[in-house]
């Protein structure tokens, strides 16, 4: 059975991740239909937003690992107050360039609360299994964001008002993850003991050949995570998009304690290899323009896109002692790299055709190929 103390670090760094990537990040999927019809970002600038934000990923990922000599609880706590400061800036009537350059920032922020929190909590903290509950806080932030603006939206709230919503939660959640860190912190490192994972030796899959299949897996999942909300309310129009984005969100929460314990029994090939080709299965679904497609692919890439994280940057850590790098830096930024790619394919391919159908189908196939990237067997060392 957990302590008290793994229980509260497990709720704080997750805290984290609400806020840093799933109210900092992820709330603009959720908000992007409402600031299109109301002509606050064409469907252009929403492409431009979400490559910055991407950009900004990959910069923050960066930082971090240029920053590594900063502890840890400090990149959480800055991320945290950053993403609220930048969620209530977008509460203002703002011109589309500054809406693409806060976005831009918000990547940035979303992705030191990513290794600050993962570095705090599964390094700092020795809790390696409680992967699972930290990636969660993805999906709880998803859910909670999207479900403030369904109310924002019944409420006839208007986009920036919805913002300012978004901020004053995300200051509340920061706050109480602030003060469950520093109380955490207040027990002796030996307090916590890490618990060696089932899969615990060394994954087969090179860090390098792990690194080109994340950053595969980031441009996959994300044409799906851009603009699902926006495909969903042009085909649906008698349900609200954003409860669509929400079942998202919500599917990713058991999703990391249901791939983790795969990991463990199948190891890292096998359980990455079935979470791609099932998440390539979702990211293609929407092709086929029918309700059923749209709500399974948000279950199917609600379910598996955190599940990636939860299996590769465990399996990344575990790696980190044979290289010369902050393995999970580079591996946030590889997936940044990957969402960067994502969202100006799509838009370069729906300015041709009108359409994101062939944008998902090049995603999905990226997945698919990271995919077979697990099956290729491992290089044997030479004794």
């Amino acid at each position: 059975m957990r302590s008290k103390h793994e229980i509260g670090a497990m709720v704080a760094a997750a805290l984290v991740l609400v806020v840093g990537m799933g109210f900092g990040r992820f709330a603009f999927t959720g908000l992007y239909p409402l600031m299109v019809s109301g002509q606050q970002i064409s469907i252009e600038g929403g492409s431009y937003a979400a490559s910055a934000n991407y950009a900004g990923y990959l910069t923050g990922a960066l930082l971090a690992a240029l920053l590594s000599g900063i502890p840890s609880r400090r990149l959480c706590v800055f991320a945290t107050v950053a993403t609220v400061i930048g969620l209530g800036v977008l509460a203002l009537p703002l011109a589309e360039w500054l809406i693409v350059a806060i976005r831009g920032l918000a990547g940035l922020f979303s992705a030191m609360a990513m290794v600050g929190a993962s570095q705090w909590l599964i390094h700092d903290r020795r809790l390696h299994t409680g992967a699972p509950a930290l990636y969660s806080g993805v999906g709880v932030g998803i859910f909670l964001s999207a479900e403030i603006i369904a109310i924002g939206r019944v409420s006839s709230l208007s986009s920036g008002a919805i913002w300012l919503v978004l901020a004053v939660a995300a200051l509340v959640l920061t706050a109480v993850s602030v003060v469950m860190q520093a109380r955490t912190e207040r027990s002796r490192p030996h307090q916590i003991q890490a618990r060696a994972a089932a899969a615990h030796e060394a994954p087969p899959l090179g860090a390098t050949r792990l690194i080109v299949v994340y950053g595969l897996a980031g441009l996959g999942y994300i044409v799906t995570a851009t603009y699902l909300p926006l495909l969903v309310g042009r085909a649906l129009a008698a349900i609200d998009p954003v409860h669509i984005w929400a079942v998202f969100g919500l599917g990713a929460v058991p999703s990391c304690f249901l791939w983790h314990a795969l990991h463990e029994r199948w190891g890292t090939r096998t359980s990455l290899l079935v979470n791609l080709v099932v998440q390539g299965i979702g990211v293609a679904l929407p092709v086929f323009h029918t309700p059923a497609s749209y709500i399974a692919s948000a279950l199917l890439v609600g379910g598996t896109f955190m599940g990636t994280v939860t299996i590769a940057m465990p399996a990344a850590r575990r790696l980190a002692a044979g290289v010369r790098f902050n393995m999970l830096a580079i591996m946030t930024a590889s997936y940044g790299v990957g969402q960067i790619v994502g969202p100006l394919m799509a838009n370069a391919l729906y300015a041709g055709t009108a359409s994101f159908d062939a944008s998902l189908v090049v995603a999905a196939l990226a997945l698919l190929a990271a995919g077979a990237l697990c099956l290729i067997p491992p290089t044997r060392r030479k004794s």
